[in-house]
């Protein structure tokens, strides 16, 4: 449900490499700096010639998922949808080292029960938009893609990271004591199958990236400068499949893991709420947020 990264330089400083070869870290959250700028958090761009999108995420510093910028993913994933012209689209990041640290935790703390409900239906929705797409999707993962990070990727057709042991990537909830929701664990098995899925959610294991290729969480490792040339090489496999059959195909594969969340959201938002505004969970936000200043000093 929450997240991993304190600021762009992170991970590298936080990993710890288990004996199962994989990565843990114990925060999980993501602290996205505020300031007054109005700068878009989004920065898409869409090729005519080809049909393929690239949509950049550019909020400094670790690309927190606030409601601000779920809302602005959503509306641009929107207008992409009702593009006749977009067939494909490929997300990747502007920031060094980092391609999504996750839900913000200032959306989480202190806030009413009504804005907590407002921030988690745009999780939702962004899942839900991204998902079902009826565009090719693949993930240019260029960095760390912890928990809320790596449920996007995950969303995608294919994901493609940097070939950099330091980055990491995996729903890692359990490590701060929070239980990853249904449609993210459904996400999880449906890209790297049951077993897999349960060691990762239970042990909240972050995966360096040849360890994520290993357990297929990822498809393809490459040179990080690299990461984007790929993407754009390999959607034009995706787009060489005739749209409708893929489309079918797709919705035939994910429709009743959709499904499931669509007749369960407003369940899911109230189950959300009541658990982060519990007391003790801002407790344990709170002391998170004073961990951070105090690495930050």
């Amino acid at each position: 449900m929450l997240n991993t990264i304190m600021s762009p330089s992170v991970l590298s400083q936080l990993s710890i490499h288990s004996r199962h070869g994989r990565v843990c870290v114990s925060p999980c959250f993501s602290l996205q700096q505020r300031n007054n700028s109005t700068s878009p958090k989004i920065k898409v761009d869409l090729d005519s010639s080809t049909g393929v999108a690239v949509l950049r995420m550019q909020s400094p510093p670790v690309n927190s998922l606030s409601l601000d910028f779920l809302t602005e993913f959503c509306i641009n994933l929107e207008k992409l949808e009702m593009d006749r012209s977009c067939r494909g689209l490929i997300i990747t990041s502007t920031l060094s080292k980092v391609f999504s640290a996750g839900l913000d935790i200032m959306e989480m703390y202190g806030k009413s029960p009504e804005r907590c409900g407002e921030f988690w239906k745009a999780v939702q929705e962004m899942w839900l938009k991204l998902y079902g797409s009826n565009m090719a999707t693949i993930a240019a993962i260029n960095g760390s893609s912890p928990a809320g990070g790596c449920l996007m990727s995950i969303g995608c057709d294919y994901r493609i990271m940097a070939d950099n042991p330091r980055y990491s990537i995996g729903l890692n909830e359990t490590q701060l004591g929070i239980v990853a929701p249904f449609w993210f664990k459904d996400t999880l098995v449906n890209t790297v199958g049951n077993r897999a899925a349960e060691l990762s959610l239970e042990l909240g294991l972050l995966y360096s990236a040849p360890d994520a290729l290993k357990i297929g969480l990822v498809d393809q490792l490459v040179p990080e400068d690299q990461v984007l040339s790929t993407a754009q090489d390999t959607m034009s496999k995706w787009l060489a499949v005739p749209d409708h059959a893929r489309q079918i195909t797709k919705s035939m594969m994910r429709k009743q893991t959709i499904d499931k969340l669509l007749s369960n959201r407003e369940a899911d938002i109230t189950n959300f709420v009541s658990f982060i505004t519990k007391d003790s969970i801002q407790r344990s936000l709170r002391m998170y947020l004073e961990m951070l200043k105090s690495r930050k000093a």
